[in-house]
């Protein structure tokens, strides 16, 4: 891994497309990416809740990640930070970086010796890139689905839909092989204990993609909140039904969410 600061090693990886953004009522921030390289999110995402996210791509340097979340702390905004953060790395012509802050718009990076086709947009609460793209349509598609899904209020289902379209639209012009998914919200984690709302990798797969869907459709089966206009009556006792099947997170004392239970009915609980 190159030092912060210095050039970019041969042997760092070269990432694909991404996506920083912020929730509608800025309440969380995540990151999507997918590429052709095993684990992918172990190496771009990083967010903090009420602070902000960031993706480092294309040889990427994995200082930008502690580095950029300590300026987002301070009130740096998203611009300044891909300022400063570039600015002092003399490897940045071969790095890709997006940043989105606690509000304002993203900012986003490609340096002249990324890897064709590379590029990027950003704009209020988001930032989008990519590099060994099939061409620039990749990002367009990734923004449009962004922008169309502005109705859906989970920030997670949101990046996995402009991850779904760019995807869907050539994306890593190499192939396919892992994808992650990452969102941060103060207090909103498992059990209200942890920050962490969605945290999904597929570290290596056929079909990457496909397969964070069906991760992302269980995480929203035992972690998404019950809705209340949704919830139905439940007499007789609660038994132990919840703690057995990993439901916790849905329990709403003498109601039952549909969702829960067509699962317990089909389950045989």
């Amino acid at each position: 891994m190159a030092e912060p600061g210095g050039p970019a090693p041969a042997n760092l990886t070269r990432m694909t497309f991404s996506i920083v953004a912020r929730s509608a009522d800025g309440r969380a921030h995540g990151v999507a990416v997918a590429s052709k390289f095993l684990a992918v999110g172990a190496a771009v995402p990083a967010a903090e809740a009420d602070v902000g996210a960031l993706a480092t791509q294309s040889y990427a340097n994995l200082a930008y990640r502690p580095q950029g979340l300590a300026l987002l702390r301070t009130g740096v905004g998203a611009a300044n930070v891909v300022a400063g953060l570039t600015a002092a790395d003399d490897g940045r012509a071969s790095r890709q970086l997006g940043v989105v802050g606690p509000d304002g718009p993203g900012a986003t990076f490609t340096g002249a010796s990324c890897h064709p086709w590379a590029g990027g947009v950003a704009s209020d609460g988001y930032a989008i890139q990519g590099n060994i793209l099939t061409g620039p349509e990749v990002v367009d598609a990734m923004e449009r689905a962004w922008l169309d899904s502005a109705g859906e209020p989970r920030l997670a289902r949101r990046l996995y839909a402009a991850l779904r379209a760019g995807d869907a639209t050539g994306g890593d012009r190499r192939g396919r092989q892992s994808a992650a998914l990452f969102v941060v919200a103060r207090g909103q984690g498992y059990g209200g204990t942890s920050d962490v709302v969605v945290d999904l990798r597929v570290d290596d797969h056929v079909d990457p993609l496909g397969e964070m869907a069906r991760l992302l459709d269980l995480h929203t089966l035992y972690f998404d909140k019950a809705d209340e206009a949704d919830l139905l009556p439940l007499s007789g006792e609660l038994a132990s039904w919840a703690g057995v099947e990993n439901l916790e997170e849905r329990i709403v004392v003498g109601r039952i969410d549909p969702l829960v239970l067509s699962y317990l009915r089909r389950s045989g609980s």
